[in-house]
Formats: structure tokens, C-alpha cells, sequence
């Protein structure tokens, strides 16, 4: 009894539940993890897949035999073997029946197996049949041969394998998935003839290193014949530490203008995808595609074809996108964790695989020769007295005829053993003719050679391995193909941005007075002569695309963001920004403003001070915006300027008393936010008073004109004509002349 249990005064064993919790759960853990999720390095199954193969095959359903109902074989596995559920017995029955789930099916089945598009969309198992496939041969073609330990069933009514004596490194050609508690596996497929190829080198040198036998393994091969992006370095990270990731993308070609795709990744579903784009476009963020069509059919199981809006879509950038955000690309884990020789779970690398299996081989190897070997002695020795007794056959007859036990009068007769006694008793008279005597002799020669051959084979490490050799070389030339997933180097997906997605279209965005914004198609709009609700009227415009950002300004000099094609129609009266930001309280939009993110922007404020920035430095997410230009002692935001060319243009600005000036952009500094430099200088008296200050503010470029309007009069003036104005940089400048001082407006003509 455990020294932690004690009887009660009924007799009944008692034990801490903390004691009893904790081995409980330690041996479940262990039997998931060694009976039911992580397959063996012998055969590379799980204890449900190496059952369900052992049961069609004591059911006589071999590849040659009649398909019969996949319901027999269930309740055979469960009523035999594996007493657990028939759904989930059914589900690993399918599994290894699905050439889409499984590199080399091991079962041949009949009837409705599901579908790439739905894996678990089978018919149920009345309604199926199945049969092993050609390959299962290889798993089980040895096991009479005294080459597997048999274990009792559940029940111990009956015998199993406790493994199947694998021809092939199965763990590696079809892997496996599995979840067990505190680890899992992930095992990919891999091709026949490069497995072998590798077993190969091994048994001829055993201390090759993995970079040549990664010559000859170059990757997973999945069942289907997407591509392999991995990088090669990559992979052999992989298979030198037994964990990592293999990324698999789409395969796809170009018809008539439309983009066929032609192969899918691993257990990817064409009606999972097709939704995946189908959502991107209800939500406007595929506008560079027209239409959406499966094509797949019996002839061509993958044909999904996108079709592009234009000619003039980018092709390459378009699927890039599809490959980062959709199941076009797929990325796969990799833990080659397995149950090894030992009997303990372990993640191995591809060369302690590959050498283990080999360990395994060859034991199982040296088992059936031995087997063979000591068959071979038993008839041999059958053999001997069955020769015995045809050289003297009337004695033999006397004593079978007169004696009381004639077994034993045999062996003191002849000097025989119980076993060729038991032998000359069970022959058939008519067996002991003159043709029998050289049917023996015959057979003794015959048996003798193949002893010989069998001793030495059993004698010779390296006569086994050659062996071993030559049948995976017969086996993989029976059943090996060609590589399915071409391993590619490709470029690593991008997914495009927002701006990238949405169409470049001309719009205009026209800011009222008191901050209601909306966008209108074309660059030809009368923004004053739209509708205004009362009291309202125009404030500001900007052109640019559709794709492109819109920043507003307001009178505090902070800056905030949107993105053009989510503005309201201009068919309506827009919507108020106040609902898209939290502007302080007081504060009014002045300004809006479009362009690329390098363009330059003049921001000033009427204190003469200012400086240039690139538009990208006033883009924020932030609702509460970003603080642009400082704007002290009460000075207020001019209207924001756009720059053609920093190092060509000049900056004109005119005070509230008539003065005007004229300088280089150039002399003012770039800078992303702050107060900026003094361009205009008004004397700090009139300032403070409130009696002068900087009223506008623009630039000119080549032969750009100002005009300068003074109620109902104007004044036209090029650059030439204002160089009168030229200042140094924080200077008040010259007075305009008589009649024109009292500045209303300012505009720029080409």
C-alpha cells in the first residue's frame, strides 16, 4: 500500500486529494502524450491511425481486395482495439483517405471524403467505403515476421502491434498534428524519393553532415503544389534545430487580362478565401478589382479568378496585398516533436530523424532475418527426421502399428526429437514414396543456402544496411513521385497602404466659416456659390485626390487630419468637424489644406513671426490635433500658404497700416512645429496696442502677379515691380502707395 493512503475504519483506502490530484493528472498527461497525441518514430503514427491500419488489414482490405464499408472497420477498431469514440475514430479514418490533407494517403476510400474547401464536410461512415491504399504495404508487410512486439487489447482478449514495421521514414513523408498537454507537434510532409535519398547517404555514411543531406531534402512537400517561400537559410534553421515556420503562397497566372489563381496553400479553403476578398471589396478597400469568380471544377479543382479593374492596376502590388492580408499566403508551425525509440517525447532535428529511423530499421530488420533464420532451422531440423524415417520406413510403421506409444518408441529408436517424432506421426503414408526422399533432399539443399545467407547477412552490419538500401531504393522507385511545392525565393508580401487602395480621383474640400467640411468630385467647383446653412458661409478650399489626407488648421494653431475619401458629399451641407476632433473650447477652423507628403506650406501669424513646413509634419491621428504654430501675446493664425519652391519663391506680406514687404523664402527656417522667425517686424508699441499688425500673406514664383484689392479699386503687381518692396528679414518694409493702403484682399494670378 502507498505509505501516503490509510485504511478508515471501513477499509477503504484514503489519501490526500492533493496527492491524489496530482498523480491522476501526471497520468493522464502521459497517456495523451504516448497513447493518443504524439505519433512514434518507428511508423509515425498515433496509437488511433496505426489501429485503424491494422484493422483493415486483419479485415483482408488490402489495395487489391473490394472496398467495404467504413462502419465495419470502425467497429472493428472500437470493439477491438480503441474503445473510444466512433466520430472522432470516424474523422482520423478520413484523414489519412484526403490526397488534399495527406502527402501519400494510407487509405483508398469510396464515396464522399470531404473537400479542400471543407475538410470535415465527409459523408458519414455508412454511407462510405474504403479499402488500404498501395503504400499502407509498406507498414504492414512485415509484421508476421516477428519483427513488432504484440501487446494485449484493451480488454486482453486479443493481440496488437505495439508498432507497424515500417519499410520508410513515415513519420516524415505524410507529419502530423497533435496536441497533447504541455507540448505539441507539427510535423510537416515531405517528398518520398528525397527522404530516401537521404536515408540512403546515411547508411552508406553515417557521419554525414545535414548541409549534404539537406542537398537532397530540400523542404516539406505538401499535397498541393502552391510554392514554398521560406528562405533557404531559413529551412535549414529549421532542420537543424527541429522547430520553425514554412510560409506558402498562392500560385498564380495571368489570362486575358484576369488573374487566375491555379494552387492554394496547405488545408486552404477557396470559399474561405473567395470571402476573405469578397469582404475586402464590400468594404471599399479592393477598389482595383472588378469581379470575383470560382471557376474550380473536376478538371481544374483550383481556378479562382480575380479580375482587375483596368489594365493599368498593378498586378504585383495587387496580389502582394492579397498575400499579407489574406489566406493566399499562409504561414505553417514546425515542431518536429515526436515519441522516440526510448519511449520519450523529444524535438529532433532532421539528421537525429533520419539516423533514428535507421536504428530503428535495422533492428527491425535483423528481427525478420531471424525470424526467417530460425524457421529456417526448425524445418531444416523437421527436415532431418522426416529423412530418418523414409530410410527406415517399415520400422517406422512397425512401431506406429504395434506400439503403445509409438512417439516415444521413435525417439528412443532413433535418437529423434519430440518435435521430428511429432513430424514423421503427422506425415501421410503416401508422402514416403521415392519421389518424397528427393522433394526433402531438395528442400534441405534449398533451406541450407538460404541458412547460409541469413547467417551471414546476421553477421554483417554493413550487409544489412545494403539491404536495408536496396528496398528503400525499390520502394521509393514503387511509390516515390515528384516534388508537388516548388521551393521559391520571393519577395515578402505587403499589404498596400490605405492611400494605395482607394482611387486617385480630383476632389475639392470646401471648410465653412463655422467648421462644416465636405468634399465635391473635379477641381471646377464654385465652393461660394454652394449652399450654407444660415449664418454660415465659405471660409476655406483645398484641391487634391481622393487618396489623399486633408489637415485642418485652427485659430490656436493646431492641426488635425483626415482622410479626403471619408468626407461627406458635397451634394449636402457636410458635416462639422467637431464631430471628427475635439478642438479646445473657442477654438475655429481657419484653414484646410491638401497635398503630397513633401509639399511645403507657409504658417504665419499676424505678430510677423513664421516658418515653412512639409505637409507631412502637420498629418496626426490624434482627435485633440497637434499643436503646429505658437501663437502668443494674442496673435492670430494667418491663412496657411502653400510654397511652389523654397529656394525660388518670395514671400509678399502686408500689414493693417499699408506697409508691405517683400523677401526670400529662403531666409526663414524649415522647421516640423514652433513660432518660426520674424518675417515682417511691426513696432512692439503698435502691436501691443492692437493698432498694426500682419494682415496678409502670400508667395509668388516666376511670373506670378499680385493683386492687391482696396475696396472697389485694385493694384497688379510682378515680382519686378516689388522689388521696390525687398526687405531684410524682420524689417517693417515701405507703405503701398496713396489709395491703396486700406488693403481688403490680396489674390495671386499666373
Amino acid at each position: 500500500m502507498n505509505e501516503n493512503m490509510e485504511l478508515n475504519y471501513e477499509g477503504v483506502e484514503q489519501q490526500p486529494l492533493h496527492i491524489f490530484t496530482e498523480k491522476a493528472y501526471l497520468d493522464y498527461s502521459m497517456y495523451v502524450i504516448l497513447d493518443r497525441a504524439l505519433p512514434h518514430i518507428g511508423d509515425g503514427l498515433k496509437p488511433v491511425q496505426r489501429r485503424i491500419i491494422y484493422a483493415m488489414s486483419e479485415l483482408g482490405l488490402s489495395a487489391s481486395s473490394k472496398h467495404k464499408k467504413s462502419a465495419r472497420t470502425v467497429g472493428d477498431v472500437l470493439g477491438k482495439y480503441h474503445p473510444h469514440g466512433d466520430t472522432a475514430c470516424y474523422e482520423a479514418m478520413v484523414l489519412m483517405a484526403q490526397g488534399f490533407s495527406y502527402r501519400y494517403p494510407l487509405i483508398d476510400g469510396q464515396g464522399n471524403f470531404g473537400s479542400p474547401d471543407d475538410p470535415k464536410s465527409f459523408a458519414a461512415m455508412r454511407y462510405t467505403e474504403s479499402r488500404l491504399s498501395g503504400i499502407a504495404r509498406l507498414l504492414l508487410q512485415e509484421l508476421g515476421q516477428g519483427t513488432v512486439d504484440w501487446i494485449a487489447n484493451f480488454d486482453g482478449t486479443m493481440q496488437e502491434p505495439s508498432l507497424l514495421p515500417a519499410r520508410l521514414p513515415h513519420i516524415l513523408l505524410n507529419g502530423t498534428t497533435g496536441i497533447a498537454v504541455g507540448m505539441a507537434t507539427d510535423l510537416p510532409p515531405h517528398n518520398l524519393r528525397e527522404i530516401a535519398k537521404a536515408c540512403i547517404l546515411l547508411l552508406e555514411k553515417a557521419k554525414t553532415p545535414l548541409d549534404d543531406l539537406l542537398k537532397h531534402v530540400e523542404g516539406p512537400d505538401y499535397p498541393t503544389e502552391a510554392e514554398i517561400i521560406t528562405a533557404r537559410d531559413e529551412l535549414r534553421s529549421l532542420y537543424e534545430t527541429g522547430h520553425g515556420s514554412i510560409r506558402m503562397r498562392a500560385v498564380y497566372e495571368r489570362e486575358d487580362g484576369d488573374i487566375i489563381v491555379t494552387a492554394l496553400p496547405h488545408q486552404v479553403s477557396g470559399a474561405r478565401l473567395m470571402e476573405q476578398i469578397a469582404h475586402q471589396m464590400l468594404a471599399k478597400k479592393l477598389p482595383m478589382v472588378d469581379d470575383l469568380r470560382d471557376e474550380s471544377d473536376h478538371e481544374n479543382p483550383t481556378r479562382l479568378v480575380i479580375v482587375p479593374r483596368s489594365n493599368r492596376v498593378n498586378v504585383e502590388a495587387l496580389m502582394g496585398h492579397l498575400f499579407a492580408t489574406t489566406d493566399l499566403e499562409r504561414t505553417y508551425r514546425v515542431n518536429m516533436n515526436m515519441i522516440g525509440t526510448n519511449g520519450r517525447p523529444q524535438v529532433k532535428n532532421l539528421k537525429q530523424i533520419l539516423q533514428e529511423w535507421i536504428a530503428f530499421r535495422v533492428t527491425t530488420v535483423r528481427r525478420r532475418l531471424q525470424w526467417r533464420l530460425d524457421k529456417v532451422n526448425k524445418r531444416l531440423h523437421e527436415l532431418e527426421g522426416l529423412l530418418i524415417a523414409f530410410l527406415n520406413l517399415d520400422e517406422v510403421i512397425r512401431i506406429v502399428r504395434y506400439e503403445d506409444d509409438p512417439k516415444a518408441e521413435l525417439i528412443k529408436t532413433f535418437k529423434i526429437s519430440d518435435i521430428q517424432a511429432e513430424v514423421i506421426l503427422e506425415t501421410k503414408l503416401r508422402h514416403l514414396a521415392k519421389l518424397e526422399e528427393m522433394r526433402i533432399r531438395a528442400e534441405q539443399e534449398a533451406l541450407s543456402e538460404e541458412k547460409k545467407k541469413l547467417e551471414k547477412l546476421l553477421g554483417s552490419e554493413r550487409r544489412i544496411k545494403t539491404m536495408i538500401k536496396n528496398e528503400i531504393q525499390e520502394d521509393a522507385e514503387t511509390y516515390g513521385d515528384d516534388r508537388r511545392s516548388p521551393i521559391v525565393s520571393r519577395e515578402a508580401a505587403r499589404a498596400l497602404d490605405e492611400t494605395d487602395l482607394l482611387p486617385s480621383e480630383a476632389t475639392t474640400v470646401v471648410l465653412s466659416s463655422r467648421g462644416w467640411v465636405r468634399a465635391a468630385k473635379g477641381h471646377d467647383i464654385d465652393a461660394r456659390a454652394l449652399n450654407y446653412k444660415s449664418g454660415d458661409g465659405f471660409q476655406d478650399l483645398a484641391q487634391g485626390k481622393s487618396n489623399q489626407s486633408v489637415v485642418f488648421v485652427d485659430s490656436y494653431g493646431r492641426a488635425y487630419a483626415l482622410s479626403a475619401h471619408s468626407l461627406p458629399s458635397a451634394r449636402g451641407q457636410g458635416e462639422p468637424l467637431t464631430g471628427r476632433f475635439k478642438p479646445a473650447s473657442g477654438a475655429e477652423f481657419r484653414s484646410c489644406l491638401m497635398g503630397r507628403d513633401e509639399d511645403q506650406f507657409l504658417m504665419a501669424s499676424s505678430y510677423g513671426y513664421g516658418y515653412v513646413c512639409e505637409f507631412k509634419d502637420m498629418i496626426t491621428r490624434n482627435k485633440n490635433g497637434k499643436a503646429q504654430i505658437s501663437l502668443s501675446g494674442g496673435s492670430q493664425l494667418l491663412p496657411v500658404v502653400a510654397v511652389p519652391d523654397y529656394d525660388n519663391s518670395q514671400i509678399v506680406s502686408i500689414t493693417s497700416d499699408g506697409f508691405i514687404a517683400l523677401l526670400e523664402v529662403s531666409s526663414i527656417p524649415k522647421l516640423a512645429k514652433g513660432k518660426g522667425n520674424k518675417i515682417q517686424g511691426i513696432p512692439p508699441k503698435r502691436i501691443k496696442a492692437g493698432e498694426e499688425e500682419v494682415a496678409f500673406i502670400t508667395c509668388l514664383s516666376g511670373k506670378q502677379k499680385l493683386v492687391v484689392h482696396c475696396g472697389r479699386k485694385y493694384k497688379t503687381m510682378n515680382l519686378k515691380e516689388l522689388e521696390e518692396y525687398r526687405i531684410e528679414r524682420g524689417k517693417r518694409g515701405r507703405k503701398l502707395p496713396r489709395g491703396y493702403q486700406n488693403v481688403t484682399a490680396i489674390e495671386v494670378v499666373d
